[in-house]
């Protein structure tokens, strides 16, 4: 069992520490994981950059770009076969409903998916964890039962553990992604040193939805959210709405633009 292991906070991070230690217990663990923090990064690629690949153990490389850029150059430049996992993490803090769009962590995991193995983004609910030991064990037990019964599908999941001890832990919840609520404004502005305003995007905005069956609500509960994740972001139901030239929907709106044009 080979896996490929990167984060988004940076190879000296303890998450990805931890996780490596533990894991090469049950398998040939390889960690791939940037220079330095690149939270928020998503799946961006340095494309006007030279990247370099520096090596910090025996099994483990840092790089000064992105974590999607990590996850390139392992796959394409540092290991020898195809991985049969990738896991992303362990990240502090949590990836929850819209996160998914910016966070660097599902970004990594997003970049193993052209081989086609299960690829794991793993984060704790806390952005300083008093129990990262508990996240830790929950991955180890994932990878374990792969190991064990090779059972899971090759797409990329999305997994928060709640930062609790062990033994409160409840069962992990398939779930779908809940929704944040954009309108409350996370952007603080501020003075530096010669007066002008600078501003800092804050942490993110509470969750608008975190109904039953949301990662929010599963890990508001003590459990441990998984939700599958797609690449495909196009929105089949208004590709599929029976009246195509209703005022207000995508088919009026292209139908008016049509007559407009031709």
């Amino acid at each position: 069992m080979e896996i490929l292991l990167s984060n988004d906070d940076g190879y000296y991070s303890k998450g990805i520490r931890e996780l490596g230690k533990v894991l090469s217990d049950s398998a040939t663990i390889t960690i791939v994981a940037p220079e330095t923090n690149c939270s928020g990064a998503s799946s961006s690629l340095t494309l006007k950059n030279p990247l370099r690949i520096r090596k910090f153990q025996s099994n483990g490389y840092y790089v000064n770009g992105t974590p999607s850029d990590c996850v390139y150059l392992a796959l394409t430049s540092i290991v020898e076969s195809k991985p049969d996992l990738v896991i992303s993490g362990i990240n502090f803090g949590q990836n929850l409903g819209d996160d998914v769009l910016y966070s660097g962590t599902v970004g990594a995991a997003m970049g193993g998916r052209f081989v086609d193995v299960p690829c794991l983004a793993i984060s704790i609910t806390s952005l300083k964890p008093q129990y990262l030991e508990t996240a830790v064990t929950v991955t180890k037990l994932l990878v374990d039962n792969y190991i064990n019964n090779r059972s899971l599908p090759n797409q990329v999941y999305n997994i928060n553990i709640p930062d609790i001890p062990y033994e409160e832990l409840q069962e992990p919840l398939l779930t779908r992604l809940g929704k944040r609520d954009t309108q409350e404004a996370m952007t603080r502005p501020d003075k530096d040193r010669y007066g002008d305003t600078i501003y800092w995007v804050g942490g993110p905005p509470p969750p608008k939805d975190a109904s039953e069956g949301t990662d929010f609500f599963a890990v508001q509960n003590n459990h441990i959210s998984i939700t599958p994740l797609v690449t495909d972001l196009t929105d089949y139901q208004s590709l599929s709405a029976k009246d195509h030239s209703k005022d207000g929907s995508v088919q009026g709106w292209i139908a008016h633009l049509s007559n407009e044009l031709f």
